[in-house]
């Protein structure tokens, strides 16, 4: 089993009285996560909440009978709680009348559970996400050499927890968690009314990976208005398919100011939606994936390492740019991602200028372990 970095994390909340709520897409490995902690752990309430019985447990819930149903345990986890109604209220309720459980929580659809749970839980609880398999995870597992070895690999076919330990069975693991992953917890959702148009949508995302997209031109090619694709990017922002860099802007006039940039939490899910896992040797979009691994590979890292910081990319209207930026501390960081170690690379002059307080790297094959790994960087 490879060991995932929020246990440890996690671990050094076990004993205070908040609530742990852990989200995600699904099968990053939120129920495995929780498993391992509760095995270590005596008196213990396991709950699943995708079955009938346990969702009518929480129906009508009032002190004395939440008291009553978990007198005998000491840990409560609650696994898919999304699918408990108004499950932040109830959860409020464990938390301030029965101070002496401890709260563990687990949700895959991000726009049920973090809307229902962030006003109720306000100050009561410990909130993480989890994302696919991470470099640091794996290289600690497998090995720091194995896992560069394997960089091919990933950029292909993704971290996903079932991709990574099914080896020789990567398209058929990744057909079935693209499909469960998308349709069950995005294409079903209510009040989506054209779920056909979402999946194109996400194709034409895939296709646009690495480069600045425009609402206009996407509701253009899939017949959707501005606002639509607008709603509809928020909703996969929330469900943990894909994210965005902003263009980052401060002081020169010819800054791109409303840009915006489009990735994905895994390369294994977009390469799926475009129907291509052909080998990197084989492919012209090298450069997108290499980014979008890197980028979300540092995401992990940021967010597991609690690194606070402003993330954008740069670009002007005479088409300088970089590729992605960093804020933090008082202090901005610049970087560029090159595939091929050879490629030169400059960073713009006039941004050098303008903004003097800061530190460039070019991130290759050779060096990217530093910048998705390193606390330092």
């Amino acid at each position: 089993m490879i060991t995932r970095t929020l246990k440890v994390t996690i671990s050094r909340h076990i004993k205070d009285n908040k609530a742990i709520i852990v989200l995600g897409a699904r099968q990053t490995g939120k129920t495995t996560l929780l498993k391992t902690i509760a095995s270590a752990l005596t008196d213990v309430l396991w709950l699943n909440a995708d079955e009938p019985d346990i969702q009518s447990l929480f129906e009508n819930a009032t002190s004395t009978r939440l008291k009553a149903n978990f007198a005998n345990y000491s840990y409560i986890f609650v696994d898919e709680a999304q699918r408990i109604k108004d499950i932040g209220i109830k959860l409020k309720l464990i938390t301030d009348q029965l101070p002496d459980k401890k709260l563990f929580v687990s949700g895959s659809s991000a726009f049920e559970l973090a809307n229902q749970i962030s006003e109720p839980l306000t100050g009561r609880k410990w909130e993480y996400h989890l994302f696919p398999i991470s470099f640091r995870e794996l290289s600690n597992h497998f090995g720091f050499l194995e896992e560069t070895r394997m960089l091919p690999h990933r950029l292909v076919y993704g971290c996903y927890p079932e991709v990574v330990t099914n080896a020789g069975k990567e398209k058929e693991m990744l057909k079935q968690i693209s499909d469960s992953y998308l349709y069950k917890d995005i294409l079903q959702w209510n009040g989506l009314k054209k779920p056909e148009r979402l999946l194109k949508l996400l194709q034409a995302l895939a296709l646009q990976v690495g480069n600045e997209v425009s609402y206009n031109e996407l509701g253009k090619m899939i017949d959707l208005d501005n606002e639509t694709v607008e709603k509809y990017i928020q909703l996969l922002e929330k469900t943990y398919v894909i994210f965005r860099l902003t263009a980052f802007s401060r002081n020169l006039r010819k800054e791109l100011k409303k840009g915006r940039k489009i990735y994905f939490y895994d390369n294994g899910i977009r390469n799926a939606l475009i129907a291509n896992l052909n080998p990197i040797e084989l492919r012209t979009d090298i450069g997108a994936l290499w980014e979008n691994y890197i980028i979300s590979e540092r995401l992990k890292f940021t967010s597991y390492n609690q690194i606070w910081a402003n993330r954008y990319f740069w670009r002007t209207q005479d088409q300088q740019e970089i590729d992605y930026i960093e804020e933090r501390d008082g202090k901005i960081y610049a970087f560029e991602f090159k595939w091929n170690k050879k490629a030169k690379a400059r960073f713009s002059k006039s941004f050098l200028e303008a903004y003097p307080n800061n530190e460039t790297q070019i991130v290759t094959p050779e060096n990217y372990f530093d910048f998705i790994s390193d606390t330092n960087k």
